[in-house]
């Protein structure tokens, strides 16, 4: 059996193009035959780590941040990406902007069962199609026991400092190494690539990583 190769994605559950990007590989790597070929991991990035922990108005938050008016234009590029992926947002339901960091203790935990993957999609699903609040903890464990997981379990890790303070390590070595946004990609360990790259680009990669064998180049995690 062929080793399988590191595919580290840096991302954030409130950020759409992390959704995006992430349909988006899932394509490519369908598309190219790939799809066992990588072991996925996903770290954890914050695009708002100060957010209160009860979350802001969405649209009073957006308006701030990008001006009056500035959000519509926003989702409407956005759905006009989403709608080439296969992903949808539902606008009408994401009201508030969110806190992720109990999200990405979720992931974390899932990861350890080799079920990040699966959890990181049904956060996205939650709260860019259904609206739902991932930044409070009995909504997380809600999602958590419809994908099946112990709820008691889910409780005593997303109340788990060691848990969190390991999301906290991950989030601050991203940004030792250079990463100031998302979604983020290190494929093989020796290439980096950021952005939510369409399958074309994606296609490119998987060339020259597949291609040209090496000793890993960039960290490990």
């Amino acid at each position: 059996m062929q080793e399988k190769l590191s595919l580290a994605i840096v991302s954030d559950i409130a950020c759409p193009w992390c959704f995006i990007g992430k349909a988006r590989l899932e394509t490519a790597l369908a598309q190219n035959g790939l799809v066992d070929r990588f072991a996925i991991t996903w770290l954890p990035y914050e695009l708002n780590p100060d957010m209160p922990v009860a979350g802001m108005d969405r649209t009073q938050y957006l308006d701030a941040k990008f001006g009056p008016g500035k959000r519509k234009e926003i989702e409407v590029r956005l759905s006009e990406a989403a709608l080439e992926s296969g992903v949808t947002f539902n606008w009408g339901k994401v009201s508030k902007s969110v806190n992720t960091r109990m999200a990405h203790m979720l992931v974390a935990a899932a990861s350890t069962v080799q079920r990040g993957s699966e959890m990181k999609a049904a956060l996205f699903r939650a709260y860019w199609q259904d609206g739902r609040d991932i930044g409070d903890v009995e909504t997380l464990v809600a999602i958590a026991v419809e994908q099946g997981f112990d709820e008691q379990a889910v409780r005593d890790q997303l109340a788990s400092d060691e848990l969190r303070d390991t999301v906290i390590g991950l989030e601050n070595r991203m940004r030792e190494i250079g990463v100031d946004g998302v979604p983020f990609f290190i494929v093989g360990g020796k290439l980096a690539l950021s952005g939510a790259q369409p399958p074309d680009v994606w296609a490119q990669v998987f060339r020259k990583v597949l291609a040209e064998p090496q000793p890993d180049e960039l960290p490990e995690f």
